[in-house]
């Protein structure tokens, strides 16, 4: 069966998934991790993508991103593109670094941006690379320690000296983490001007504010949904399409049922019927 094209309208919430050829490793050490992540970090700002969850396994990365005006095949090729051509360089080996295309599945926010954003975080247990949540928290090399606030956040692209390199292949400004001195309005030399928040830094409080209206609380908070959600290991409303997810993935309870009572289903689509038609003429429209 011919493979589908891909949904990239703007303003969706995409799952994004990647493996290495053969299952090989993408990562392999630090220095990988962190080249992979500075490079997302500035593309995410320059395309005003927000990502809400991520994880790198030594083979395959997941992203939970939501796509701003730049479409989702772009921010994709110049991450994957950018990061293979680099890790080829420094590994001194030629050829494909991914297997095929990416993977990106569009999933419906109300129902799933939480269950998600916990699901992609759980990962590095999952894969035993950490031992429990204890040690989940202060892991590098996924956004859950991040949004606890144990370590710096990753997606923040560095304050530069005078310029820094930019993820499309040259030398450009980079956004600024807020911290150092601010520039004050000359104008007014008493009042700084007030500098707009990375996005990455946005989005973070834009995830807490699920959880309560101080830090402090939603961190807590945030952290006890993911707790809660160890013991429930695969999700089977994550797999198939349509009424299949919206009833847990229960296929049996559909058997029997008259076609026009089945909801609308696309293996590219997490969410209900409703959600499904909705994203097909989103789709429809955008590219017409």
């Amino acid at each position: 069966m011919p493979r589908q094209p891909r949904l990239d309208t703007p303003g969706l919430l995409q799952h994004v998934m990647a493996r290495g050829i053969e299952r090989r490793k993408l990562f392999r050490d630090d220095k990988d991790r962190n080249s992979f992540l500075d490079r997302l970090a500035i593309i995410l700002e320059e395309t005003q993508t927000q990502c809400y969850a991520w994880a790198l396994i030594p083979n395959h990365f997941h992203l939970l991103l939501l796509t701003g005006p730049t479409p989702l095949s772009k921010v994709m090729r110049r991450l994957m593109t950018g990061y293979a051509v680099t890790f080829n360089k420094r590994h001194r080996r030629s050829g494909y670094l991914f297997q095929n295309r990416y993977k990106s599945v569009i999933c419906e926010e109300d129902p799933y941006l939480l269950e998600l954003i916990r699901y992609i975080h759980l990962n590095p247990l999952r894969a035993k690379l950490v031992k429990d949540l204890k040690e989940l928290d202060k892991y590098p090399w996924t956004g859950h320690s991040a949004i606890l606030g144990r370590r710096k956040n990753p997606l923040l692209p560095e304050p530069p000296s005078h310029e820094s390199f930019s993820a499309k292949g040259g030398f450009s400004f980079s956004f600024s983490s807020g911290k150092g001195k601010k520039k004050k309005d000359p104008s007014n030399p008493v009042n700084p001007v007030k500098k707009e928040k990375p996005l990455a830094e946005k989005t973070i409080e834009d995830l807490l504010l699920h959880f309560g209206e101080t830090k402090r609380i939603a961190r807590r908070r945030y952290r006890q949904f993911v707790k809660n959600g160890i013991e429930q290991g695969k999700r089977p409303e994550f797999q198939g399409g349509g009424l299949v997810r919206s009833s847990g993935g229960n296929k049996a309870g559909l058997l029997g049922r008259k076609k026009e009572e089945r909801e609308k289903g696309d293996a590219r689509i997490l969410g209900s019927g409703d959600f499904v038609m909705q994203a097909l003429i989103r789709q429809f429209l955008w590219m017409n």
